[in-house]
Parts: C-alpha cells; sequence; structure tokens
C-alpha cells in the first residue's frame, strides 16, 4: 500500500494494507494498491507497467503481481497485471472491476479511500479471482 497522493486516512491505510498482506499469505499472489498525484505526462498503462517492474511486485519467477494504480489528479484508475496473474486477472475482469465498481463510486463524490475499502472486501473474499493461486 503506496498512498503517495495523501487520499487515503491512515486507519483506513492500515485497514487496507492488513488485507493486501492476508490475500498474499492466503494466495501467494500479490497486490499492491498505489495512489499518486498525478502520472507526471505519462499514459497510466506505462506508469503502472514501470511500477510494477520497478517495485519488484510479485514473486519474480511466478511473476505474479498486480497493481492497483489511481491517479486522483489525472482522473484515472488502472489495474496492471503481471504475466503469471493474466489467467485469473484478465484485462477483462480488470475493466468491469474499475468501470462498474470504483469509477461510478468516484463520481457519486465517495472517496478514493472508502472506494478502495469496498472493493478490497470483495478482492479478499473467496469470489474473487485473485483469491486462486496463480501457475508456477
Amino acid at each position: 500500500m503506496v498512498d503517495a497522493a495523501n487520499v487515503i486516512p491512515p486507519d483506513q491505510e492500515a485497514a487496507l494494507t492488513k488485507r493486501l498482506d492476508d490475500l498474499q499469505k492466503a494466495t501467494g499472489n500479490q497486490l499492491v494498491v498505489a495512489t499518486v498525484p498525478d502520472l507526471e505526462g505519462y499514459p497510466i498503462e506505462d506508469y503502472g507497467n514501470a511500477l510494477i517492474r520497478s517495485w519488484g511486485v510479485g514473486l519474480k519467477d511466478a511473476n505474479n503481481g498486480a497493481i492497483l494504480l489511481v491517479a486522483p489528479n489525472d482522473r484515472k484508475v488502472r489495474i496492471e497485471v503481471g504475466y503469471g496473474l493474466e489467467p485469473v486477472l484478465t484485462d477483462a475482469f480488470s475493466s468491469v472491476v474499475i468501470n462498474q465498481q470504483i469509477l461510478p463510486r468516484f463520481k457519486a463524490g465517495i472517496s478514493p479511500a472508502g472506494s478502495l475499502r469496498g472493493r478490497m472486501r470483495w478482492r479478499t473474499s473467496s469470489r474473487c479471482p485473485m483469491r486462486r493461486r496463480a501457475r508456477r
């Protein structure tokens, strides 16, 4: 959990961090939630890809990491997925989560913290594809 945009209150950040840690312990997959104020002029795809690579998200040999990236000043959200998780966390699934769950909550005035907290509840449930172990 990296809140560089300072949009998540400390208590909610701690709760999200615990959920992310629990997910990693249960599945071996790593999900990072990152907020940045803006994308510094880069496309969100490039920014997210650079983060996942430079931070080494997921196990190196399994490439089983993903980043949920939020740039509130640019009004952009993306889920960047490592190759090892692509079979379970597809582009189509990521698009549904962003377009049907995250963005409507942002547009309704629900803070990024509240929206992400709600999505993390779902993400860490047994119905979420992230709960499956990636192929190794």
